[in-house]
């Protein structure tokens, strides 16, 4: 099931990896080398939307993903999320999951991950120094 002149839906370009439920590909505006999506090809908004194949397949996506930008960007983490609603983000009304590659040093302080999204919340290790 495709949404017409949805992005994602009507995405013609290299993947990552690909199967019968999910594309991975290369993010167009990259916050890392590497920076990929892991999208369902039934058109849902909302990672509460999927199916348990569709689950299953997406973490396998996630791992191939891994797997190839391992070889090739070689990074030292990763941050795994989806932006969920409106409230939480998501601007592409498509189900994707981010994988994103860190490197040491490509933050000065990476401790909080993605909790950042409220910086004055992310550094809750400080109440406990």
């Amino acid at each position: 099931m495709t949404k017409k002149n949805c992005l994602f839906c009507d995405f013609q370009g290299n993947s990552i990896f690909e199967n019968e439920f999910i594309i991975a590909i290369f993010d167009a505006y990259p916050v890392s080398p590497g920076h990929s999506l892991i999208i369902t090809k039934r058109h849902i908004q909302s990672f509460f939307q999927i199916s348990d194949i569709e689950i299953i397949y997406l973490k396998l996506g996630i791992n191939e993903t891994k797997g190839q930008l391992d070889n090739q960007f070689r990074p030292d983490g990763y941050n795994i999320g989806t932006n969920d609603g409106e409230a939480a983000g998501q601007t592409i009304e498509h189900l994707h999951i981010h994988l994103i590659p860190r490197y040491k040093g490509d933050s000065p302080d990476p401790r909080g991950g993605i909790r950042r999204i409220f910086p004055d919340k992310a550094k809750y290790w400080e109440d406990n120094e």
